[in-house]
């Protein structure tokens, strides 16, 4: 028996549970995938050409990812 490393919880296996490393390796992939969102879009190159829409949500994520870098 062994304490997974994830939820600290005791693992009847001598690994981390499976549920706990499928979670954590989702939360991992979403995390890239809004660090990512203006670079798929090539936000800096053309930022005329979305809505205004698209424009605050995208501005909105990125002002989200500076302050938890700050953090």
């Amino acid at each position: 028996m062994k304490i997974c490393n994830i939820c600290h919880k005791i693992s009847a296996t001598d690994q981390d549970h499976l549920d706990c490393v499928q979670k954590r390796n989702i939360e991992l992939q979403d995390e890239d995938f809004k660090n990512n969102i203006p670079e798929r879009l090539n936000l800096s190159k053309n930022t005329q050409d979305l809505g205004i829409e698209v424009k605050a949500i995208l501005e909105h994520l990125s002002k989200a990812k500076d302050d938890k870098d700050e953090s």
